[in-house]
C-alpha cells in the first residue's frame, strides 16, 4: 500500500491534513521569532542553544507526523499504527518540545501568583504521574477508544487532554521552572521508573488479552477523524495485513517498547549527569559536617 494509493483513496486533505501542516508551520515561525528577533521582549533572555532549536523542530515534525500524516489514517485501521502514533505524540513529542524551549520563554507562565500556584499543584510529581497514566489507560478502555474513533469532538478532546497531561508529566523531569523544581536527579530516576510501572498494566492487558478488544479494529472504522474535519470511511478502503488479535498484541508491544526506550534514554541521561556532578564535587563537600 503506497502513499499514492492512500492519497487517491482518502483524498489529499484526509491523508496529509494541510490545515495541520499550516498550523505546524505557524508554530515554527512563532518559536523562531520569539527566540530570535523578539527575544529582547523577554526578561533575562539569552540565545537559545542549537540543541534546543533542533529538539523543538523535531517535536514539531513529530506533532505533524503523528496527527496529520498517513499514520493518522493507518491508525484508524491498525491498532499497531494507533499505538505508534500514541507513543510519538505523548511520550516523545512533549519531551522534545519542552526541552527545546528556553526557561525565559516559559517564565511568563508563572509570572502571576495564581498561575505559579496552579502549576505548582498540577506539576507535583504524584499528581503529574497519576494524571497522565490514568488518562492514557482510561482512553484505551475499549468503550472509550471505540467512541473516540467514531466521534470527532471526543477524538479531538481526548488528544488535547492527553497532550496537556503528557506535558505536565514531563515537567518534573525537565524542571523548566526552578522555583517549583522539587526533584533531585535520583528522585527523577525513581519518578521515571514509577511512570514505567504505572503504564505496564494497560500494556499487559492489551498484549495478553485472549480476544481482540476493540470493535473499531475488528469490524473497521466508520469515521476518519482528523484534527480539523471528519469523513465517512469503511474497512474495504484499507488492506489490513494482520488479523485484529495479532495487530492488537503488536500494538501493545510497540507501546511498551517505545516507552522503555524513551524512558531508558532519559534515565541514562539523568544518571550520567548525576554521576558527573558527583564525580566533580570536591571531596571535602562529600564528608559529613
Amino acid at each position: 500500500m503506497t502513499l499514492i494509493y492512500l492519497t487517491e483513496t482518502f483524498g489529499f486533505r484526509a491523508t496529509w491534513n494541510p490545515e495541520l501542516m499550516l498550523l505546524t508551520a505557524l508554530l515554527a515561525v512563532a518559536y523562531f521569532s520569539f527566540i530570535g528577533p523578539l527575544r529582547h521582549t523577554f526578561a533575562d533572555a539569552t540565545p537559545a542553544k542549537r540543541r534546543q532549536k533542533i529538539s523543538f523542530s523535531l517535536g514539531l515534525v513529530l506533532f505533524y507526523f503523528g496527527m496529520g500524516s498517513p499514520l493518522n489514517v493507518a491508525g484508524h485501521f491498525l491498532f499497531s499504527a494507533h499505538m505508534l502514533q500514541q507513543s510519538l505524540l505523548y511520550l516523545i513529542m512533549p519531551l522534545l518540545l519542552l526541552y527545546g524551549m528556553p526557561r525565559w520563554l516559559l517564565r511568563p507562565l508563572i509570572a502571576r501568583n495564581w498561575s505559579r500556584r496552579l502549576l505548582s499543584v498540577i506539576t507535583h510529581p504524584i499528581p503529574a504521574v497519576l494524571l497522565f497514566n490514568s488518562l492514557f489507560s482510561f482512553y484505551h478502555m475499549p468503550v472509550v477508544l471505540d467512541l473516540a474513533m467514531n466521534n470527532l469532538a471526543v477524538h479531538n478532546m481526548i488528544h488535547l487532554v492527553l497532550l496537556l497531561a503528557a506535558l505536565i508529566m514531563w515537567i518534573p523531569v525537565l524542571a523548566p521552572f526552578p522555583e517549583i523544581n522539587r526533584l533531585t536527579d535520583l528522585q527523577k530516576l525513581a519518578y521515571l521508573f514509577a511512570n514505567g510501572v504505572l503504564l505496564t498494566p494497560a500494556c499487559a492487558l492489551i498484549i495478553f488479552s485472549e480476544t481482540a478488544m476493540y470493535e473499531t479494529y475488528v469490524n473497521g472504522p466508520s469515521l476518519l477523524c482528523a484534527p480539523f474535519f471528519s469523513a465517512p470511511i469503511d474497512k474495504s478502503m484499507f488492506a489490513v495485513p494482520l488479523p485484529p488479535h495479532e495487530d492488537q498484541r503488536l500494538g501493545g508491544i510497540i507501546m511498551k517498547l517505545m516507552q522503555e526506550m524513551t524512558y531508558g534514554a532519559v534515565l541514562a541521561y539523568i544518571f550520567t549527569a548525576w554521576y558527573k556532578k558527583e564525580k566533580n564535587q570536591p571531596e571535602d563537600e562529600l564528608l559529613p559536617q
